[in-house]
């Protein structure tokens, strides 16, 4: 990074040069002002180093030796656990812990997706998916999402965005947007190893049972069980039962700060039943230079206009003291909603204080619980 100099709106001319001249590409521009990926924080186990591995430490325990991250194949995905490091700061027990639910999805760009559920309320109409901030992964929000969850009376399904925690790639702007498609269509077709297995076994049974009451012949080659004709029309052969298989009329799509940018872009496409943006931004050329009024080709994060496009119940909160992104932006896109309801805007609130305040909680169980069908 160039060392300071004098500053315009915030920026040195150092790092104005820094930011467009190497390379004058928005996507890198984007990536080097929003994506501060930490050091993952949490592995995910597969089924094979389960056994190896001693139970996940309390909060103040440093683990003794740090697992490999699981293949992203498909049949491992679904007996994943959870291993958390010191700096995630777990504030549960393990009984929490194993309650939690890691797999691996893929990207439409062939990013493995570092995904997590969080079953806080089993009997719960509603599922959070929720876009999470800059500078963290899901090792840290993990204890955030048992407390939320529970409080709220919601599940929460959550994902790391490529490049960050146990998810491959880079950040980036496009990036974004296929990490929350796959995490969209995980949470509504997801189906996990250990049901699929019992799935097929219970389908070999009907299988067998039928070709022996029906006197059909099993035909064999060296690769394959060829399925009679007569079997073709069976249900069971010709389709998954998924394991969330949530339907879009109950997920709430959450995002906050850049979380709400992909967020903003699912919900352009896509109804669900709500959408709540904590601390959104207008784009990201707004966030650096703060007059900007319209919206150039070379903007990234263009947010302010797709929101205009959804269709979906909004709650916009913001921090009127937000030192990252001005409390303006909350203001203006909630301006912009066609179907906003009302805001929350906490006096006296930054960037990363919000949850701290207790009207967060209040605003959130109003929505959830009064504010959206519940039968």
């Amino acid at each position: 990074m160039p060392e300071p100099g004098p500053r315009m709106n915030g920026f040195s001319l150092g790092e104005l040069c820094w930011l467009f001249c190497c390379p004058p590409c928005p996507s890198r521009i984007a990536a080097k002002l929003a994506f501060l990926p930490p050091e993952p924080t949490y592995t995910v186990l597969a089924p094979e180093q389960r056994g190896e591995q001693p139970p996940a430490p309390a909060p103040q325990q440093q683990p003794q030796q740090q697992p490999q991250p699981a293949p992203a194949s498909e049949e491992a995905a679904g007996a994943c656990s959870l291993h958390l490091s010191e700096r995630a700061d777990w504030q549960y027990s393990q009984r929490e812990l194993d309650a939690v639910e890691v797999f691996f999805s893929r990207t439409a760009r062939d990013n493995r997706l570092g995904c997590m559920f969080v079953r806080c309320a089993p009997s719960s109409r509603y599922t959070l998916l929720f876009s999470h901030g800059n500078a963290v992964d899901l090792g840290q929000m993990c204890s955030f999402y048992i407390g939320l969850g529970s409080r709220i009376n919601c599940n929460i399904f959550s994902y790391d965005y490529s490049g960050y925690g146990v998810s491959s790639g880079k950040p980036s702007e496009k990036n974004l947007y296929a990490d929350i498609d796959a995490a969209w269509q995980a949470l509504r077709t997801r189906v996990l190893y250990h049901q699929w297995n019992y799935w097929v076994k219970g389908c070999m049974i009907i299988f067998v049972t039928f070709t022996a009451y029906c006197q059909i012949p099993l035909q064999k080659d060296s690769t394959s069980l060829q399925i009679p004709p007569a079997m073709n029309e069976c249900t069971c052969f010709s389709t998954i039962p998924p394991q969330y298989g949530v339907s879009p009329e109950n997920i709430i799509l959450y995002g906050q700060s850049i979380g709400t940018v992909p967020t903003v872009d699912l919900a352009s496409r896509y109804e669900c039943a709500a959408v709540i943006l904590h601390s959104p931004l207008m784009s990201g050329l707004r966030v650096a230079f703060p007059d900007t009024r319209k919206t150039y080709c070379f903007d990234a994060f263009p947010s302010i206009d797709k929101i205009s496009k959804v269709t979906s119940p909004v709650l916009v909160i913001h921090g009127t003291e937000d030192e990252v992104i001005d409390f303006s932006h909350g203001l203006a896109m909630y301006e912009r909603c066609p179907r906003a309801v009302e805001p929350l805007w906490v006096e006296g609130a930054g960037h990363n204080d919000i949850e701290l305040y207790a009207q967060y909680l209040e605003r959130l169980k109003q929505f959830i619980s009064h504010e959206l069908p519940n039968s």
